[in-house]
């Protein structure tokens, strides 16, 4: 039987450790800029799957995803070691880290929210500066409805 809650509160966990030990313990220079975002654990609580963002120095500066992969993948065996130890689980899950794509899914919906809200908003002035096309009230009249029917445009008709 699976036990979601004990998965989530391992994965917790795991993350935790994960991160503790790539800030104190690992010394390897390519994992300087790695954060660990989150962690899932499947329901038999023998494999994790730990997603990492690599965050650059600067602004402008591009991550080393790579470089970041690599030292996760020399480094998974003491990790996986320091979870056993941290955990106290019968069989400690085996690690696999992913990188998380959400916050670059992120910045390319805020791009494209940012293009919407131009948009509108030149949508918006264009509208603002428009004039109706035809008559200025294009809806007619009950009078003007009536006189239609019988043939009264006014003349003085009395029928």
């Amino acid at each position: 039987m699976v036990d979601h809650a004990r998965a989530a509160r391992l994965a917790k966990r795991i993350s935790t450790i994960v991160a503790s030990a790539i800030g104190t313990q690992i010394k390897d220079p390519r994992l300087a800029h790695v954060t660990i975002t989150d962690c899932r654990v499947t329901g038999d609580l023998h494999d994790a799957t730990v997603f990492y963002t690599v965050m650059g120095e600067s602004v402008n500066d591009e991550p080393d995803v790579a470089g970041a992969a690599a030292g996760l993948a020399a480094a998974t065996g003491v990790l996986r070691s320091l979870v056993g130890a941290g955990t106290g689980v019968r069989f400690t899950p085996t690690l696999r880290f992913e990188l998380d794509t959400v916050p670059d899914a992120t910045r390319a919906m805020e791009e494209l929210l940012a293009r919407a809200r131009a948009q509108d908003e030149l949508v918006a002035r264009a509208a603002a500066e428009a004039k109706p096309a035809g008559d200025p009230d294009p809806y007619r009249r009950d009078e003007e409805d009536e006189a239609d029917e019988t043939g009264d445009h006014g003349a003085g008709d009395d029928r």
